[in-house]
């Protein structure tokens, strides 16, 4: 796993060239990044040496409708699906964006990112006899490439020539008047990614757009430009000059992003977690030695023996299965762990010795605040480790060691699979820590047949989405929620509210159970539910004497704990089972419940599940 710079906006660029008509083949693109924007979108095309634009605000649908209006029939183009940042969504802050002067048009580009000089570069070029058509930063670059290419006609040359005068991060698509066929692509601090095909080469923020096409794909690196013809591509460092592209294979297959019959991604993807475990650990369970393996740490058994205290980095869900590993390798492995918020981390002075190890966690790799605390960490001299879902992401490639997630392609925007991913690999994590300490074999295989079991398990917990849905209706009419969990089922307890913040709007708080009576009791009605996450062990009975002061003041209480449990069941409007399993296991299935609990509620508050308002998939602005 291992330079670049920080925040962009995770939008959706596609970009195509080659033998079939590129509209479609865009469309479809866009659909597959759906998730990661959509208050606009739009696609350019070069026709008979002149450009054609259609865009519109509102989703990828309205923009079809356009295009069955007024189609376009070329074999080369870009698109775009927008998360707003610089001017709300509306058709003309939409991309892509076109740049020319004098009534010409030469240039239409597709941009990711945030210009931090675009105020002063947006002087200069109005001066100059730019007109501006937008609200967005992006049309300053437009207008820079078209500058250059008054200079020489040459697209490649001409965006290499403009970027030196941004500030900020960028992933662009560029296509230019005159120049069919040619698609120019440039990254730096936001995903880019090239799709190898016979006869056709793709450009994309995520290799998810181009699956359905080829599975070869060369990630483009901060700094580097490439340009994409039907016959082949070619990419030069704006430092260093040309590049020899490394093509990777994609390792999931393309119907991984497909429906496949479930309403929502979110509920496919919940769906999908039994076998997400299974791909976690696929390979890094030893039985004969009762502990786990990872081939990526790149530190040795004595360099781990060294540690004496570990940091975990992340934000939003990661951040949440990062507490959870810290209950398991402080409870394993005896190492004491401390979990920060990346954004926090990163510009504070927290003390880290020679024998403090630093893990960064994010699902996208590319999360900006968590680069940033992985960079800081790296500037002190600490072996910093990542724990990421996406092959050829910035942290991956930064990062001096790690362990991906094996999660497959994750489209909802409210993480679910990947959080159960990062929680079993964090599990096997502080059972090799703790085999290497002072975990007896016995202990490691107890644990180790544990991790083994999840996924059985978990199918059991998704039997009971019925009684789910009907905890759901409860809470259908609430005002506010409390999740409340004790012990290593804290972090659960604040991972579902999340859930429920981010696709039903309805406003909850996660709690340690004890803490309830120091505030958060004074919330508590019949229009307030409690979610108790209060599986047996060393603290259920103290859970319980919590659950009969919510009683005692008409709260209406949904319990989630082990089958069988007659006193949290008595308690309960409606009692959650989860099967009967050791602790360490337990937020593994803890965790299904409540983002199905989640699910059904935005379903019955009638919520846009996929695409929850104000959020995109991998938004990752500082």
């Amino acid at each position: 796993m291992r330079p670049g710079p920080g925040g962009t906006i995770m939008c959706g660029i596609v970009g195509y060239t080659g033998l079939h008509q590129a509209s479609p083949i865009l469309v479809s693109g866009l659909r597959r990044l759906e998730y990661r924007g959509y208050d606009s979108a739009g696609v350019a095309a070069v026709e008979d040496d002149r450009l054609e634009v259609r865009k519109r605000a509102g989703r990828v649908r309205a923009l079809e409708e356009l295009l069955d209006e007024m189609p376009l029939h070329a074999r080369c183009g870009i698109s775009h699906t927008r998360w707003a940042t610089h001017g709300p969504a509306s058709d003309r802050n939409a991309h892509p964006h076109l740049g020319g002067r004098g009534g010409r048009m030469t240039v239409a580009l597709v941009h990711n990112g945030v210009i931090e000089n675009h105020v002063a570069l947006r002087r200069e070029l109005e001066a100059e006899g730019f007109l501006f058509q937008s609200q967005t930063d992006t049309e300053v670059i437009a207008h820079l490439v078209a500058r250059e290419l008054e200079k020489a006609d040459d697209p490649f040359l001409a965006v290499r020539r403009a970027l030196p005068r941004l500030e900020g991060t960028y992933g662009l698509g560029v296509v230019c008047a005159g120049h069919p066929g040619v698609v120019v692509g440039a990254r730096f601090g936001s995903p880019l990614v090239v799709g190898v095909g016979d006869s056709e080469h793709l450009l994309a923020s995520d290799a998810v757009a181009i699956a359905p096409h080829t599975a070869r794909v060369a990630y483009l690196q901060d700094g580097e430009v490439v340009r994409l013809t039907p016959q082949d591509f070619q990419i030069q460092h704006l430092e260093k000059g040309p590049i020899t592209p490394r093509i990777d294979r994609i390792d999931w297959k393309p119907d991984a992003v497909e429906l496949g019959g479930h309403a929502h991604y979110m509920l496919k993807e919940i769906r999908e977690q039994p076998e997400t475990v299974t791909d976690a650990c696929r390979g890094r369970l030893i039985r004969a030695e009762g502990t786990a393996h990872f081939g990526g740490l790149n530190l040795s058994p004595r360099q781990l023996r060294r540690v004496r205290r570990v940091v975990f980095a992340a934000c939003g869900t990661s951040w949440h299965a990062a507490m959870v590993g810290e209950y398991l390798i402080e409870r394993l492995a005896d190492l004491p762990v401390e979990v920060e918020y990346a954004s926090e981390f990163r510009y504070r002075n927290a003390p880290l010795d020679d024998r403090t190890l630093v893990f960064v966690l994010s699902q996208s790799g590319e999360t900006a605040d968590t680069l940033g605390a992985l960079r800081e960490a790296r500037r002190r001299g600490h072996p910093t480790l990542a724990i990421v879902n996406t092959v050829g992401s910035t942290i991956a490639r930064e990062a001096d060691g790690g362990i991906y997630l094996h999660a497959g392609p994750e489209v909802g925007v409210a993480s679910t699979k990947a959080f159960s991913a990062q929680v079993v690999v964090l599990a096997m994590l502080a059972l090799h820590l703790g085999r290497l300490r002072h975990l007896s074999f016995p202990d490691g295989m107890a644990v180790l047949e544990a991790i083994e079991s999840v996924p059985a398990l978990m199918g059991e917990v998704l039997k009971t989405e019925a009684k789910i849905d009907e905890a759901a209706a409860l809470m259908t009419q609430a005002r506010n929620a409390l999740y409340l969990g004790r012990d290593i089922h804290f972090p659960v307890a604040l991972e579902g509210a999340l859930k429920l913040k981010e696709i039903s709007y309805l406003h909850a708080e996660g709690y340690p159970t004890a803490e309830m009576k120091h505030g958060p009791i004074a919330l508590v009605d019949r229009e307030t539910p409690c979610v108790f996450v209060a599986p047996k062990g060393s603290l259920h009975a103290k859970t319980l004497s919590n659950v009969e002061e919510v009683k005692a003041r008409h709260g209406t209480i949904i319990g989630v704990g082990t089958e069988g449990d007659e006193g949290l069941a008595s308690l309960s409007d409606i009692f959650l089972p989860i099967p009967e399993a050791p602790e360490v296991i337990q937020p593994l299935l803890a965790v299904v419940p409540l983002q199905l609990l989640a699910y059904h509620v935005a379903r019955r508050r009638g919520c846009d599940i996929d695409k929850p308002r104000n959020l995109a998939k991998s938004v990752t602005v500082e």
